[in-house]
């Protein structure tokens, strides 16, 4: 059965996913961040084997930077965005692989994209991705967490070449209002692209009948009340069952941090 076709994006923009096959981490140490971001810096900062600046592949307005993931706020440029993305998981498989002695795919086979078509959704999506250490319970606040774009827009206008465009975003949301905005937590009923997503949709009634059902479960709130190791159990089962990592959340009021190590 042939892929289906990636939504193309009318502004350019997309939110873009990429994850280490079988979850596996890309990252291990400080050195392979550090490798990841110079190659996004070299896809906004391309130069050519004489040291001569070339047009930008891309334009990035936010990234961060997980174990086994990462999160790009993309616009395509000089390249499309299947190229720029197919630059980036290459030459960081290339250095992963040998570091670590590993050889075949780092990167699960295809990553997710989602078009980025107005204001609004930018913007959530600003929270969402510098959120993400702070969602994983990996960090106490955003400007904690050193593998995000949000430091590039604490210090935007110093004059030294970032990765991120910041001046565009900063010309619509100041700083100050940029700063409350991110820090604000998203609401659950914000729901944004998902890696976890089974491809079967279930909505909250089914999911709901079925803890009922299945597990005499009243409300999937009473989830809260559950022990670790049976809570893991059954939010593995909603999963399996094809719920998204953000519907769970949404329904049982249990951390997304929680529900993803599950």
């Amino acid at each position: 059965m042939p892929r289906r076709a990636r939504e193309k994006s009318g502004t350019g923009i997309y939110h873009v996913m990429l994850r280490g096959i079988n979850r596996q981490n890309i990252f291990e140490e400080e050195e392979d961040y550090i490798r990841f971001k110079n190659l996004l810096y070299q896809m906004v900062w391309p130069v050519d084997d004489t040291g001569q600046q070339l047009p930008a592949r891309c334009t990035l307005y936010a990234y961060c930077l997980m174990s086994n993931h990462v999160h790009l706020l993309i616009r395509e440029a000089a390249e499309d965005l299947a190229s720029v993305i197919k630059r980036i998981g290459t030459a960081y498989a290339q250095y992963y692989n040998k570091k670590y002695q590993r050889f075949g795919h780092l990167f699960q086979d295809r990553f997710k994209s989602e078009p980025v078509n107005d204001n609004a959704y930018f913007f959530t999506l600003m929270q969402y991705i510098h959120q993400n250490p702070l969602s994983a319970g990996i960090a106490k606040t955003i400007s904690d967490y050193p593998w995000s774009s949000w430091e590039e827009y604490e210090r935007a206008g110093n004059g030294i070449p970032m990765i991120c465009s910041t001046k565009p975003v900063l010309d619509r949301l100041p700083i100050d209002n940029l700063r409350e905005l991110v820090n604000e937590p998203l609401p659950k009923t914000v729901m944004v692209l998902d890696y976890d997503s089974g491809s079967v949709v279930r909505t909250d009634d089914e999911l709901k009948a079925y803890l009922h059902d299945v597990f005499d479960i009243q409300h999937p709130t009473d989830l809260q009340q559950m022990d670790r190791e049976r809570l893991d159990e059954l939010l593995c089962q909603l999963k399996h069952l094809g719920a998204s990592i953000r519907q769970i959340v949404r329904l049982t009021g249990i951390s997304y941090g929680i529900v993803r190590a599950a």
